[in-house]
């Protein structure tokens, strides 16, 4: 089932769940929908569509667009600041994978 057609129930704790709207979502990051559409167009977030075509946002893309935020408030253009965050949530998911695959050589070296 679509998420757009998804029931309300258990939809509340998903962090993927497109609870916001644009508006909301500027709203909630204290910035513009334009913003939105920038970091969306860099493809640092490619939000959902209602049946109706408007753009839906998760919590967790809200998450990744504040980051986003963050570094242009500092100076960062646009561009470089969703290609820092990308390479952020790269390099977490290989320290990630790493911890995971030294725990699996640990223990498989515990048992022989």
């Amino acid at each position: 089932m679509p998420a757009e057609n998804a029931p309300a129930s258990g939809s509340l704790d998903d962090d993927d769940y497109p609870a916001y709207t644009m508006g909301r979502a500027a709203d909630v990051l204290g910035t513009t929908p334009a913003f939105l559409r920038a970091v969306g167009e860099a493809g640092l977030i490619t939000p959902l569509r209602s049946d109706g075509g408007h753009r839906r946002y998760s919590r967790r893309q809200l998450r990744v667009a504040a980051r986003a935020r963050e570094l242009v408030d500092q100076g960062t253009p646009i561009e470089a600041a969703c290609r820092i965050v990308s390479l952020e949530d790269q390099l977490d998911d290989a320290l990630r994978l790493n911890r995971e695959i030294r725990r699996k050589l640990d223990a498989d070296g515990a048992d022989t």
